[in-house]
């Protein structure tokens, strides 16, 4: 089996002009190891390209990836708890100085809890869990246009995970002692924005852009 002609051609790329751009910072990384400053939770989604929005180099970012971004509650049990273990390694290993979980408009995985479209004892089902409790809970409160309710709660993604950071023990303790900052990020595929998911209650989020700090 030889690897996709398309994946070839992207890492002759990478080889022949980034790698050898930054040769000596790879070297280095190899050598010392890595000290990231921030881990980032971010949505699989192939159109959400992490270190690309941030301009971030070889060695800056931790990132863990999955369906919508979610981060599940603290849990002690013999099950596979991948985004967990990324958080653990990230704060006690790497002690990273922040981290940013980094949601996106037009989430297919936040779309199936709208569109019902995943059963729930499916894998992606069982994964939005949170969200769909969220919704259960609060969809009263919520817009009945399907779009609308698909936007907040693509920003309700955001707190929720943040919430359940604040879950893990060893991120309280850290969040506490003012060494661990935690940030919810929203970005708009169609636009470029980036911006803060502000959570006013649990059913109320406003959007922050993150340059309005520097303006």
């Amino acid at each position: 089996m030889s690897i996709d002609e398309r994946l070839q051609k992207g890492y002759r790329t990478f080889k022949e002009q980034a790698f050898e751009r930054d040769r000596q910072i790879y070297e280095d990384l190899a050598t010392h190891g890595q000290t990231p400053h921030t881990l980032v939770i971010a949505c699989s989604d192939s159109r959400v390209l992490v270190q690309q929005i941030l301009t971030a180099g070889p060695g800056d970012l931790f990132v863990v990836r999955n369906v919508a971004a979610m981060v599940p509650p603290y849990e002690r049990d013999s099950g596979y708890h991948g985004t967990s273990a990324a958080i653990e390694f990230a704060v006690t290993a790497l002690e990273v100085d922040n981290i940013v979980v980094l949601g996106h408009a037009g989430c297919g995985g936040v779309a199936s809890v709208v569109d019902r479209n995943m059963p729930e004892d499916s894998f992606v089902g069982q994964w939005m869990r949170p969200l769909h409790n969220w919704l259960k809970h609060y969809g009263h409160l919520t817009a009945e246009d399907p779009a609308t309710r698909k936007r907040l709660l693509e920003r309700a993604a955001v707190y929720l995970s943040i919430q359940n950071l604040k879950s893990f023990p060893f991120v309280a303790e850290r969040v506490s002692a003012g060494t661990l900052a935690l940030e919810g990020l929203l970005f708009n595929i169609h636009t470029g924005d980036l911006s803060e998911v502000i959570a006013k209650h649990d059913t109320a989020f406003s959007l922050r852009s993150v340059l309005a700090s520097s303006d």
